[in-house]
């Protein structure tokens, strides 16, 4: 454990994991209500809109997340996540008020609420993965399977308080209430990053005779020789791709289905969003139980058989509710409970693994690459997913997820053998002394 580490600082990462989730969760979970309760989206779009929406957001995060895990690496990882919550802060409650600035500008609402998420979004890029890189930052590789899954844990909590309580709150007070709460919540996250987060990881060495430019590109080169030598580190930034924001795409469609479901049963849908909430919330409950069982699986039976095992049972869950027909009956428990406990292990897993093989002065620049593959991924599948979901219906995003789990948990059980040598403690750390070129 490094030695400036306090336990007040892991104490303020655990808060902080679960007030960013808040945020994050929140701001997904109310925007298919806010679309059609504000500005009056149809259901003949809501699939193709929310999804959009979501991919501009994911694309501005591709474009910046490795650049900015780079930055950490150089400046320290606290004052970008304060930065990233007041940019959030400031966006998220001007999306409130889309109808009446969007006027204002000549834009029209729906036109600045694409502006205000995508600004916020670029604001929670800064934050989370930085959290995520703190964590591995306070730990060694014994601890790692731990913390992180501590931190996890936390990040579970606050997903499962937004669908469980926080997306009851419109049925009593109204959309705006909670929309204007987003924002609240950020400005906490960075008053105790700025007060009680500390950076310990030693700082990635610039040389002022190259341009910031060129430093940067040889940080990415000597990454991508690390990607090569190891299988490990493919399977991880694989599972990041596929899997590592499943639980996005699971709130977005599972949340626009019940809505416009919600028609045929002459449900109202305010209603409609709190009987999914209460589903995704379900789902988060089950995530938030089994990650510390998670922590002691993966320190168990190892970190690539642990992300096998996952993929296994989130692709089982995702094909599960692919047979759905009523998001609102009994029989969503089941495929539910498969893919909660198995996200768990697909969002952890694969995060300890690239921390092990990371080199620790380019920790937030590695785990920048996984995020950034994980944006990819995002964007591909709510891509098709929305298409998808107008197209041939709303069970089918879940169906195409299902698909890319098992498959790449095929992937996992073709190299397990020799992606768990390179993980082993006498070569997990082989990048460490690649020659920065």
């Amino acid at each position: 454990m490094p030695g400036e580490v306090r336990e007040g600082h892991r104490n303020t990462l655990y808060l902080l994991s679960a007030v960013s989730m808040i945020f994050m969760t929140l701001t997904l979970a109310v925007q298919p209500l806010y679309l059609s309760e504000q500005l009056g989206l149809g259901r003949e779009n809501a699939g193709f809109v929310n999804a959009n929406i979501q991919v501009l957001t994911e694309i501005l995060d591709l474009l910046f997340i490795g650049y900015l895990g780079y930055l950490s690496d150089r400046f320290g990882r606290t004052p970008l996540i304060v930065v990233g919550f007041l940019v959030s802060a400031v966006t998220a409650t001007m999306a409130a008020f889309s109808v009446e600035l969007g006027e204002i500008v000549g834009i029209g609402g729906l036109a600045f609420f694409y502006v205000t998420r995508a600004v916020s979004s670029l604001g929670a890029t800064a934050v989370l993965p930085q959290l995520a890189t703190l964590s591995g930052d306070f730990s060694n590789r014994e601890e790692r399977p731990t913390l992180v899954a501590n931190t996890g844990f936390m990040m579970a909590f606050g997903a499962t308080l937004v669908y469980a309580v926080l997306m009851q709150i419109p049925q009593e007070v109204g959309v705006l209430s909670v929309m204007l709460l987003t924002g609240a919540v950020a400005l906490v996250g960075a008053w105790l990053a700025k007060n009680f987060l500390v950076d310990v990881a030693p700082r990635l060495a610039g040389n002022p005779s190259v341009s910031a430019r060129r430093q940067g590109a040889g940080a990415m080169r000597r990454l991508l020789v690390m990607v090569k030598r190891e299988k490990g580190l493919v399977l991880s930034f694989a599972t990041a791709f596929i899997s590592r924001n499943d639980m996005v795409l699971v709130g977005l469609f599972l949340m626009t289905w019940s809505i416009y479901f919600a028609e045929l049963l002459g449900m109202e849908p305010v209603q409609a969003a709190s009987r999914a909430g209460l589903t995704i919330g379900f789902i988060g409950l089950v995530v938030l139980v089994s990650i510390p069982i998670w922590g002691r699986i993966i320190a168990r039976i190892g970190r690539v058989p642990a992300i096998v095992l996952g993929l296994a049972l989130s692709g089982l869950g995702f094909c599960g509710i692919g047979l759905i027909v009523n998001p609102f009956g009994v029989w969503m428990l089941l495929p539910s409970l498969l893919l909660g406990f198995g996200q768990a292990g697909a969002l952890l897993a694969p995060q300890v693994l690239t921390m092990d093989l990371a080199p620790e002065e380019m920790r937030g620049t590695v785990l920048g690459a996984f995020n950034t593959v994980g944006c990819l991924g995002v964007i591909l599948f709510l891509q098709a997913g929305g298409l998808l979901f107008d197209w041939f219906g709303p069970h089918m995003p879940f169906v195409l997820l299902g698909i890319a789990n098992l498959l790449l948990m095929a992937y996992g059980l073709a190299i397990m053998n020799e992606a768990s040598a390179e993980d082993s403690p006498q070569t997990a750390k082989v990048g460490a002394n690649i020659e920065d070129f």
